[in-house]
């Protein structure tokens, strides 16, 4: 079974960076598409960041120029490198993966989270 693991997490000062990692334990196939979501308090879940089988990256509006996201496929691992957090970064970051990505937010696997507060 596949087990999607975050990690990196914390409180960070509004401007400071801070790096998530989520791991795929018991992912066999060599490509993957991995993705972050965001969940703000009292708010819907959404697709923030993803990376696909190719290694293509893309962004929502709301985080592109100053988050980075990127995958080792061979350590079925994906990063998201947060630069410039604004406090409306506050929230639970989610790790998503699957064979391929979904426009609509779709994936088969999904980790428990971690919550980022930026003050």
């Amino acid at each position: 079974d596949v087990q999607l693991v975050e990690s990196g997490g914390g409180s960070v000062q509004a401007g400071g960076s801070l790096t998530l990692s989520c791991v795929a334990h018991g992912w066999t196939e060599a490509k993957s598409c991995m993705a972050w979501f965001h969940q703000p308090p009292g708010k819907w879940r959404e697709g923030i960041a993803a990376v696909d089988r190719g290694g293509s990256t893309s962004y929502a509006g709301s985080v592109k120029g100053r988050f980075t996201a990127s995958k080792d496929d061979a350590k079925t691992t994906l990063y998201l490198q947060m630069n410039d957090v604004k406090p409306e970064d506050t929230g639970v970051y989610y790790c998503a993966a699957d064979r391929v990505c979904s426009p609509v937010g779709n994936y088969t696997y999904w980790g428990v989270g971690t919550q980022v507060t930026v003050s």
